[in-house]
């Protein structure tokens, strides 16, 4: 058995970090349009790919507003799926 060993600061981000994700997860299932920081988030990218995922059509968007983009949640789940890969 491999044991690893954290100072407690480092275990107290971490642990933030994945309730930060999850709760995340959790909110944004419940909505339909994601701002692109909850994308970023979620996806765990940056603008710049964010951004390609928008113009090449990998995932829809909507512009109601001149500075307001949204993404669709159910187009982000359907690109998830059709990247995940099958384990062994």
């Amino acid at each position: 058995m491999n044991m690893i060993m954290i100072d407690e600061d480092s275990l107290i981000d971490l642990v933030a970090k994945v309730i930060d994700h999850f709760s995340l997860l959790e909110n944004s299932s419940n909505k339909k349009w994601l701002t692109p920081h909850e994308t970023e988030k979620l996806l765990n990218i940056k603008r710049v790919s964010l951004y390609k995922l928008r113009v090449t059509g990998k995932i829809r968007y909507t512009q109601p507003q001149k500075h307001v983009i949204l993404y669709d949640a159910d187009s982000i789940n359907c690109y998830l799926e059709e990247n995940a890969k099958d384990t062994f």
